[in-house]
């Protein structure tokens, strides 16, 4: 495997550890897809997960803004599913610190633990497993600039987008793997549905 896995190497890893599946799922939003992915599933496994994060830090150690200011860069995830990634990341770029945000419940805003204070200027890599729809990494990132944190960029293991997947523009974006799964905005829409493939429904 290459030092920063190729695209078809991080597919075959996620495949390998049953962290991406073919076939007819159902997203709590009501979207129909032809493959599921949980990295989580793949991040089991300390070596795989040390391959992904360190690969991934590369990618952002690249960034020559971003690398110069690693000593005093803190890396924040939503929790939970953000938080291995985020550990990883950290360790292998040698930043500052990890902490991450979580809520509640779904009827919740996302929000820092109790005593997690951040500093003002604070400088922030916004780090997380998956990027599908992005509504959680944004409501992150508005966390992070309400409480005087500067967002410098995102790392993600799998880019995943789908027709209403929010946009981070202009801010620098890195990823491993980046897949097109097929997705339909309904059951009425949905060409598996027609064909009758049964549907499972996920969690996430």
């Amino acid at each position: 495997m290459h030092l920063v896995p190729t695209q078809e190497e991080v597919v075959e890893l996620l495949r390998q550890t049953g962290a991406l599946r073919d076939g007819h799922f159902e997203y709590p939003n009501g979207l129909h897809a032809n493959e599921y992915l949980q990295v989580a599933l793949a991040m089991r496994s300390y070596q795989h997960a040390k391959t992904m994060s360190v690969a991934l830090s590369r990618l952002v150690r690249a960034n020559t803004e971003i690398r110069a200011i690693i000593p005093e860069l803190s890396i924040v995830a939503p929790g939970t599913g953000g938080l291995p990634v985020a550990y990883g990341v950290c360790e292998a770029l040698r930043a500052h610190q990890v902490y991450w945000a979580e809520r509640e419940d779904e009827t919740e805003p996302l929000r820092f633990r109790q005593y997690f204070e951040m500093a003002p200027g604070e400088k922030v890599l916004l780090v997380d497993d998956i990027l599908r729809s992005g509504r959680q990494l944004s409501e992150l990132k508005s966390l992070v600039e309400s409480k005087g944190g500067h967002v410098v960029g995102l790392a993600v293991i799998v880019y995943q987008d789908t027709p209403r997947t929010v946009k981070f523009d202009p801010l620098p974006f890195y990823y491993l793997a980046r897949l097109e799964a097929t997705y339909s905005k309904d059951a009425a829409t949905c060409d598996l549905c027609r064909r009758g493939v049964p549907v499972e429904r996920v969690w996430i």
